[in-house]
């Protein structure tokens, strides 16, 4: 069951996030140093679990009037049970019920689990003269921080027919 997190949960979702950042190590990337991305939030209405203790989580942001994908992990012993799916449904969900014209990500294009997956879901990519201003700071402070260690892409789910 997908569900907001609570407070207290925000903690161990790090360690989530650690787990699914180790798997790229099997592709060639290997992260820089650092607070993994949901230790820098303090606020749960931002954050979609699933399980009781969780075994996913989606952070979300809003970037140039979209629902923005901050970060999608499942822990690799709970992978391949469909969490990421529901986790996914629930972010286009709520993209849609506060009135989002879609939800926009970034993340690696040939990794299989990250913009091929996405496609699946309804993602398409983004071209670079399509970014809002928001989006092109967020591409551009990512190079900044390291992340681009392999090619990668901006996708857009759209949440209207």
């Amino acid at each position: 069951m997908v569900r907001w997190a609570e407070l207290g949960e925000l903690p161990e979702l790090a360690e989530i996030e650690r787990a699914a950042d180790g798997l790229f190590a099997e592709v060639g990337i290997v992260f820089p140093p650092g607070t993994t991305m949901i230790e820098e939030t303090d606020d749960p209405a931002r954050v979609l679990v699933e399980g009781d203790p969780p075994a996913g989580f989606a952070m979300l942001g809003w970037i140039d009037g979209h629902v923005h994908l901050d970060q999608l992990a499942v822990h690799p012993a709970r992978m391949r049970q469909g969490i990421g799916g529901r986790l996914m449904a629930a972010v286009l969900d709520h993209a849609a019920a506060v009135g989002a014209p879609g939800v926009t990500l970034t993340t690696f294009r040939d990794v299989p689990w990250n913009a091929p997956w996405y496609a699946r879901h309804g993602f398409a990519v983004v071209p670079e003269p399509a970014w809002g201003p928001e989006l092109r700071a967020l591409v551009e402070h990512e190079r900044a921080l390291g992340i681009e260690l392999a090619p990668r892409v901006v996708m857009r789910a759209s949440t209207t027919p």
